[in-house]
């Protein structure tokens, strides 16, 4: 498959520039709070020679997060400003395996985070639950890996969706624009948006276990706790995972409303309105991940001294 190249490849409308723009912002604000959750936690590997499991799971978040928001610019900045190039055999099929994969670990992560942090700090006295809080340091590279290689059959399942499709539209693409072209709906395109809700599905139903789980032990503590020192320092606990699992769930709601917005204005070919839900979806790795921060004491003092001013210190406090 050859690109089609044309003079008309290097026209940027007001349109292309202003969305490559916002994507960019959104993109390096994104990068950005991810790379010093990683640089942190790699700075405390080297220190320590050991990372305990939250630490392991952050890692792979930020790692996952950040490949994600650079992959996700990169295909919108070649989809508007040189649109034909994308249909260089392969590279349309590997940008779209790529962010699947991607997009795919970022749910998994931190749905595995939150099961982390639900098994962690419940107090149940069910023998599985005991079980699991005494396994789970062990339990979490197994759980790492095996999302890793869920992920990647995913995304290896998506290039092969996307070859095929692509197969069978190619003479339309040497005709139009990537972006109109790129989201015409055949059979083709019905299994990967089964494949990605399937596991947006799986995610988020361990996210909501996770809260009502989180949600239950908080209760049940107030009720039962007589100390007030224990009943802060618990209680803090609970709260703190409460609001990273309620970052997650807002942002899980949100991409499923964005993937089912998607496949509607795909079947309507409305090209214009897909790029905006792409756009909204691209705000919340930064934003989740910047709630993490605030939700854990050290990154929080971490990322605090780094700020310049101490009213911008004061106003992400009251924020978060």
């Amino acid at each position: 498959m050859e690109a089609c190249l044309s003079p008309e490849q290097f026209n940027v409308t007001a349109y292309g520039a202003t969305a490559v723009a916002i994507v960019t912002l959104e993109a390096l604000a994104g990068m950005w709070i991810n790379a010093f959750i990683v640089s942190v936690i790699c700075m405390a590997w080297i220190k320590r020679k050991t990372l305990n499991s939250n630490e392991k799971i952050l890692l792979f978040l930020g790692s996952s997060q950040f490949w994600f928001l650079c992959i996700a610019w990169l295909y919108s900045f070649l989809s508007l400003i040189y649109p034909n190039y994308l249909y260089v055999h392969p590279i349309f099929q590997l940008l779209a395996g790529a962010r699947s994969f991607f997009n795919c670990s970022n749910l998994w992560f931190s749905a595995s985070l939150c099961v982390f942090y639900c098994i962690k700090i419940t107090n149940f006295r069910n023998s599985f639950f005991i079980y699991l809080k005494v396994k789970i340091d062990r339990i979490v590279p197994c759980l790492l890996l095996g999302s890793v290689l869920f992920c990647l059959v995913m995304g290896i399942t998506v290039y092969n969706i996307m070859d095929k499709a692509l197969s069978n539209t190619l003479n339309f693409t040497c005709q139009g624009r990537i972006w109109k072209s790129s989201i015409r709906i055949d059979q083709h395109f019905f299994p990967y948006y089964f494949i990605i809700g399937s596991g947006y599905a799986i995610s988020f139903t361990a996210v909501i276990l996770s809260a009502l789980l989180l949600l239950f032990s908080l209760w049940r503590h107030k009720r039962n706790m007589q100390t007030n020192s224990m009943k802060d320092l618990s209680m803090d606990a609970h709260i703190k995972a409460m609001k990273s699992i309620l970052s997650f769930f807002i942002m899980s709601s949100i991409n499923f409303i964005c993937l089912i917005l998607i496949l509607i204005y795909s079947m309507k070919n409305e090209s214009d309105a897909i790029f905006l839900t792409y756009l909204i979806q691209y705000t919340f790795p930064g934003f989740h991940s910047l709630v993490l921060i605030f939700s854990n004491p050290k990154l929080e003092k971490r990322l605090l001294g780094i700020l310049p001013c101490g009213k911008c210190k004061v106003f992400l406090k009251r924020e978060l």
